[in-house]
């Protein structure tokens, strides 16, 4: 049952252990959810894209879950679950792919999704409650002329706060690079979990620490992040004979700073024949590129792609319900879209060296024609244009995944594993950031926050 379990209720939940009873007596009058099956649900996110995740983390949940609605009820939730050494995950969307939401050592699962809250509004920048659902924020910013600077392919369903500390870039990158840009994340404000809570204000640099650290380094609250102008876009697809026209196209448009532009995602085939809806423009055999062009760019645009291309739609980007916006087809929902077909396929997340970005592309392309389906989104890295890339694997074992990825990266593509759940493993340096790690210590001594997710840390204190 969903409800505020006030003390005289414990008997409500007579399995729950000790020290979440002890926690539940202390929260008194926020909502909490006990019932088994609901939490269980709600422990999870998008693991199941991974074979070796969803083997390893089906069955992973919480003792409960709670719904603060307020800063006030998240610092009296952390102080009792520091009080009473419990286990504290928070969750919001739940759009992650790498089991970042799910309670490894069960305890309390924090929802966050009822901070909400716009605190205010100015030219160029908001500052929103974590829980924003970042579809309604672009909803709600579109009639001042402003939206989000960049969101995943989930921007439907996925809140900012989500966004911020599991993600790290998505459409809108191609023009203003990932999270760990400085200026895309402005402010931060996290709770800690102490006996006593303090409420920190992250600005500038300083705010990356919470940046993809999985809610391990504090408990966000609240956001001030960057707009961009509200364009009028719209959604085109591109088709060319074959994949490195594609990219070249696809470069073209992407170094052509006068060209507005959102997103240029080339996908090879057959990847296109699982795009449904948008099937009629894919043509049998040819690679595809979704793009989201700004309406005044799209003459210019059209220049660019010449004769090399064709283009196979250009309508107006839609978002409401029962449409499916092009952004739904790029990113990690390209995966998606094949998985409804073929759950024995997953994926890999790369980077190529920016030098030579499009010739290791089709290198790595050529070196696994059997078992790996080209997917890239052009991006801007530290300044520079390169791709990233989702290729969808057919997946046989974990060794030959593990071999496929040292492949790319004895060739200078490096790797960010999808396939694990610690900060660490999932890295494309392959170590915890030293300003999370250490900051992690001042904001987390007993290690309650989401542990298991950055398995370098040795709490400070028993």
């Amino acid at each position: 049952m969903t409800a505020a379990l006030a003390k005289a209720d414990l008997s409500a939940a007579p399995d729950l252990p000790p020290a979440i009873r002890a926690v539940l007596a202390e929260i008194d009058g926020i909502a909490v959810e006990t019932e088994e099956k609901v939490v269980r649900k709600r422990s999870r996110d998008f693991f199941w894209y991974s074979p070796i995740l969803n083997e390893e983390l089906t069955g992973k949940s919480a003792d409960i879950v709670v719904t603060p609605k307020s800063e006030a009820e998240v610092i009296r939730v952390a102080a009792a679950c520091a009080r009473h050494r419990v286990p504290l995950t928070p969750r919001a969307g739940a759009t992650g792919n790498y089991g970042q939401a799910v309670p490894l050592q069960r305890g309390v699962l924090m929802d966050m999704q009822a901070l909400t809250a716009i605190e205010w509004v100015k030219p160029g920048h908001i500052r929103v409650g974590a829980g924003a659902n970042m579809g309604k924020l672009d909803a709600e910013l579109r009639p001042q002329g402003w939206e989000l600077r960049m969101h995943p392919s989930t921007k439907r369903t996925a809140t900012i706060g989500g966004f911020v500390a599991g993600g790290s870039g998505g459409v809108g990158s191609v023009t203003y690079g990932g999270l760990r840009e400085p200026g895309n994340i402005l402010a931060a404000r996290i709770v800690t979990v102490e006996e006593t809570p303090r409420v920190i204000e992250l600005r500038g640099d300083a705010a990356q620490k919470i940046n993809r650290a999985y809610g391990t380094t504090g408990i966000i609250t609240a956001l001030e992040m960057p707009l961009a102008p509200a364009y009028p876009w719209f959604d085109v697809l591109v088709t060319a004979p074959d994949y490195a026209t594609l990219l070249a196209i696809g470069q073209d448009v992407a170094r052509a700073d006068g060209v507005i532009k959102k997103l240029l995602s080339p996908i090879a085939w057959p990847l296109p024949d699982y795009f449904g809806q948008l099937k009629p423009h894919c043509p049998e055999g040819q690679p595809v590129m979704a793009c989201m062009i700004a309406e005044s760019s799209l003459e210019s645009f059209r220049d660019i792609v010449g004769t090399r291309g064709t283009i196979t739609l250009e309508t107006p980007t839609r978002e409401e319900a029962g449409s499916t916006p092009l952004y739904e087809y790029t990113w990690n929902h390209t995966t998606l879209q094949m998985l409804k077909a073929d759950r024995s396929v997953t994926y890999l997340q790369c980077l190529f060296p920016q030098a030579r970005f499009v010739d290791s592309i089709l290198e790595m392309a050529a070196l696994f024609p059997d078992e790996m389906i080209p997917h890239c989104e052009f991006i801007r890295f530290g300044g520079h244009l390169t791709c990233s890339a989702l290729p969808v694997i057919r997946y046989t074992t974990k060794e030959r995944l593990y071999e496929i990825i040292a492949a790319h990266e004895a060739r200078g593509v490096m790797i960010a594993n999808p396939h694990v759940v610690s900060l660490e493993d999932g890295s494309r340096h392959k170590r915890a950031d030293a300003d999370q790690l250490g900051f992690k210590a001042e904001i987390d001594p007993y290690g309650l926050l989401n542990p298991g997710k950055m398995r370098s840390y040795v709490p400070v204190k028993a």
